[in-house]
């Protein structure tokens, strides 16, 4: 297994040398934002799509830096999760309570400005070129981030992959490598997981309910 120093050392020279790539998605997401802002509604098919594929993104650069195990653990999380998106319906998305969805434009824009690894002489270039699409901390806090946006997009599993791969890469980031700012990642995933686990309560508390509701006896008739 190399190094922190290593792997470090392979981060940034990605993050640096695929600039190009990140000021990429930083325009696709930036035009999909003011579009919102407008007036537009995606349907939660396309909207998944859009969020998973930045995976793929990550998945190609670590296999091109010569990573395969970042290259493997996105191919094969993209994959699943664009998989799982074109079967999402076609109706819009939803906007989710406000407490939450205030806490995913707050993980969005953790990911999107996400300064660590980037060499810049100004502040401002973290603000088009942060490593999203590149690395996998930033890339999976802002799909953690769409995802609490929006209440109805994905599903639990689709939700739970992304919690699951959030705290792991959190994990090694923070305690591995050494990477303080990560705990922003650590941070959503948790906040993901309990959205899910809210919602899971939710549901099981309504089918319980329903066969009580359903059993109750008609009123007796009297002749």
């Amino acid at each position: 297994m190399p190094s922190s120093d290593t792997v470090l050392a392979g981060l940034t020279a990605l993050a640096n040398d695929w600039r190009w790539l990140a000021i990429a998605w930083h325009v696709l997401l930036g035009v999909s934002v003011v579009l919102f802002v407008a007036g537009w509604r995606p349907s939660v098919r396309l909207a998944g799509c859009f969020l998973g594929a930045p995976l793929l993104s990550v998945s190609l650069a670590a296999w091109l830096a010569g990573n395969p195990f970042n290259g493997t653990v996105f191919a094969i999380l993209g994959a699943v999760l664009v998989a799982k998106a074109v079967g999402f319906p076609d109706a819009a998305v939803r906007l989710g309570p406000p407490t939450v969805g205030v806490l995913g434009v707050a993980f969005v824009v953790f990911g999107g400005t996400y300064p660590h690894f980037l060499r810049t002489e100004s502040w401002s270039t973290y603000l088009y070129a942060s490593p999203l699409g590149i690395l996998p901390c930033p890339t999976l806090s802002v799909l953690i981030g769409g995802t609490l946006v929006f209440s109805n997009l994905g599903s639990t599993s689709w939700r739970m992959a992304l919690a699951g791969a959030g705290l792991v890469y959190g994990v090694i980031g923070v305690f591995r490598l050494g990477v303080v700012l990560d705990s922003g990642l650590l941070l959503g995933s948790g906040v993901l997981a309990v959205v899910v686990a809210s919602d899971a309560v939710r549901r099981r508390s309504i089918r319980a309910a329903s066969p009580g509701e359903l059993s109750c006896p008609l009123p007796h008739r009297t002749v």
